[in-house]
């Protein structure tokens, strides 16, 4: 895992002159990275705060670019995918994927939506292909690891939890991540935010521990086939 893509969606910055304004996902994901760096030797870094500076959404042009064979597409259609294909290289490059995401009325920010809608394209990150009958859709990358980093105001969002059926977050992560070539999933959560009692204060402290923990277990983790060939720290 010597490539990270680290993508940040919080549309609060990691540090406000009011402290209680930073963004909790984004300064557990950061603890998780610093600390990884601390056992693995990382060859390239990939940074997008899609908070703070969004994807375009998708349009009608956007959809017509992609659909055109890219033989024919002219100079408009191009640019107009100028961005989908960069961040597409950015996922194909990866071996470690970080996605740190508040919960947004018990969802995905529209800023990360918006990102995963760049990169999940036909006969990029995935196929169509009717014979496959009712599934007629597969990805077209694989071998990637995915650590999810989520803070919320409530809690029990998670299977068994008193409000699962309310979050939409990390379920959709998961469901979208198969097509960034997602093998593993690791998650660390925040909860407990609008509260402000000693719940939120414990909850925070046990995702910060295992940022810390989770960094050194994925640097023991035999690199897959296929993938570069991990470095460690001596």
């Amino acid at each position: 895992m010597s490539i990270v893509l680290h993508v940040d969606s919080s549309v609060r910055a990691e540090s406000n002159l009011n402290s209680e304004y930073d963004s909790i996902s984004k300064k557990l994901a950061k603890r998780f990275v610093t600390q990884f760096r601390k056992y693995v030797e990382i060859d390239e870094y990939i940074y997008r705060d899609v908070g703070i500076n969004p994807p375009h959404f998708i349009t009608q042009e956007w959809i017509g670019a992609v659909f055109t064979p890219e033989s024919k597409r002219n100079k408009q259609q191009i640019q107009t995918l100028a961005l989908s294909d960069e961040l597409i290289a950015e996922v194909e490059r990866a071996d470690l994927i970080v996605i740190s995401s508040p919960m947004y009325n018990y969802g995905m920010p529209a800023q990360l939506k918006a990102w995963f809608d760049q990169i999940i394209r036909v006969n990029k990150t995935f196929d169509f292909d009717l014979a496959r009958g009712d599934q007629p859709l597969a990805p077209l990358l694989s071998g990637k690891t995915l650590v999810i980093i989520t803070s919320s105001g409530e809690f029990g969002f998670e299977k068994g939890g008193v409000n699962e059926a309310s979050g939409h977050l990390v379920p959709h992560l998961r469901t979208l991540s198969k097509y960034l070539g997602v093998s593993d999933i690791y998650e660390i959560a925040s909860e407990y935010q609008e509260f402000a009692d000693h719940r939120h204060e414990q909850s925070l402290q046990n995702a910060k521990n295992k940022a810390e923990a989770l960094a050194a277990q994925l640097a023991t983790i035999p690199a897959k086939t296929g993938q570069r060939t991990r470095k460690l720290k001596g």
